[in-house]
């Protein structure tokens, strides 16, 4: 059974962790975002993890765990692989995707039972699996997996080939892409290059790097963007 629907003043935003993470690293490192007025006074985000569980790395440092967005609580998980022995690399270009699947299940049930959801926040391969979930919204009108805006940040295009169906249509729906100029785990020529298959996106480029900016310069366009978002809701 879906869960109840949010008054109008409010927005249910679902929330997409990167690779290596899982949904309580990725709140703990949302907070200064989930400070930010229009989010904590008017959003209730929903923090899920994806079902991959992925192969510990070599003992890394905690300054490299902290540049790459890596879980430092609980399990590393993610939305699929670009390799068959189970491993993730943006930059591939393959044929496989093994676990996507399993994570289009998942969502497709959270959809079902935790919607309806207004929109998506999602970062690194969450972003890229969010902009997978545009097209499959897209394309399928019927499907259960539907929203009214995203935010990606350090989002990219999956480079994963069965992919490349979901976005040969334009996507509609209101997106604001944030990506950061010293980013070096998804650099961001990968986030620009994700730009071309959504009809008039917002875009927020920071100074920094792989990380969920929101400071000072970041505030105003998280506001606009979803004081829009609810103004819409609000008419509808």
């Amino acid at each position: 059974m879906a869960a109840a629907v949010l008054p109008k003043d409010k927005l249910k935003i679902l929330c997409l962790h990167g690779y290596r993470q899982n949904a309580l690293s990725f709140r703990e490192r949302t907070g200064a975002f989930r400070k930010i007025p229009v989010i904590k006074k008017n959003t209730e985000l929903v923090f899920i993890t994806a079902p991959n569980r992925v192969p510990p790395l070599p003992t890394v440092s905690d300054e490299e765990t902290k540049a790459e967005g890596i879980s430092s609580e609980g399990e590393d998980m993610g939305w699929w692989f670009s390799r068959l022995d189970n491993s993730y690399v943006a930059k591939d270009y393959t044929d496989c995707c093994p676990g996507y699947q399993d994570s289009i299940d998942l969502v497709t049930g959270v959809f079902k039972e935790q919607g309806p959801f207004d929109g998506v926040l999602s970062f690194s391969q969450g972003a890229a699996f969010a902009s997978l979930l545009c097209g499959i919204q897209q394309q399928n009108p019927d499907s259960p997996i539907k929203f009214n805006f995203v935010i990606f940040v350090a989002g990219f295009k999956s480079r994963q080939s069965a992919h490349n169906v979901l976005y040969s249509k334009k996507i509609t729906i209101p997106s604001l892409h944030v990506f950061g100029k010293t980013d070096k785990v998804i650099m961001k020529e990968m986030s620009e290059d994700l730009l071309q298959y959504f009809e008039a996106p917002t875009v927020l480029e920071h100074e920094g790097g792989h990380f969920v900016p929101a400071s000072g310069p970041q505030k105003p366009v998280y506001t606009d963007f979803l004081q829009k978002m609810l103004a819409k809701k609000a008419s509808s």
